[in-house]
C-alpha cells in the first residue's frame, strides 16, 4: 500500500499539461492586467482613427459633389 501511495507522489503524467495550464493563465492575466493599464490610451487610439476616417470621408464626399 505504501508503494501505491509514493508511486502517486511520483507520477509526472499530468505535470506537463498542468505546467502549460499555468503558463496560459499567467499569459491571460497579464494581458487582462496590460490591456486595463492601458484603456485609456487604447480609446484615444481608436477615437483618433475614428476622427481620422470620418474626416476622410467627409472630404471625399465633398470632393465627389463638387463639380
Amino acid at each position: 500500500m505504501m508503494n501505491k501511495l509514493m508511486g502517486l507522489v511520483k507520477e509526472e503524467q499530468g505535470q506537463g499539461m498542468t505546467e502549460y495550464g499555468l503558463v496560459l493563465g499567467l499569459i491571460a492575466v497579464a494581458v487582462v492586467g496590460a490591456l486595463v493599464a492601458l484603456r485609456g490610451h487604447i480609446i484615444d487610439l481608436f477615437d483618433n482613427a475614428e476622427d481620422t476616417v470620418g474626416q476622410g470621408v467627409a472630404d471625399m464626399s465633398a470632393s465627389t459633389t463638387t463639380p
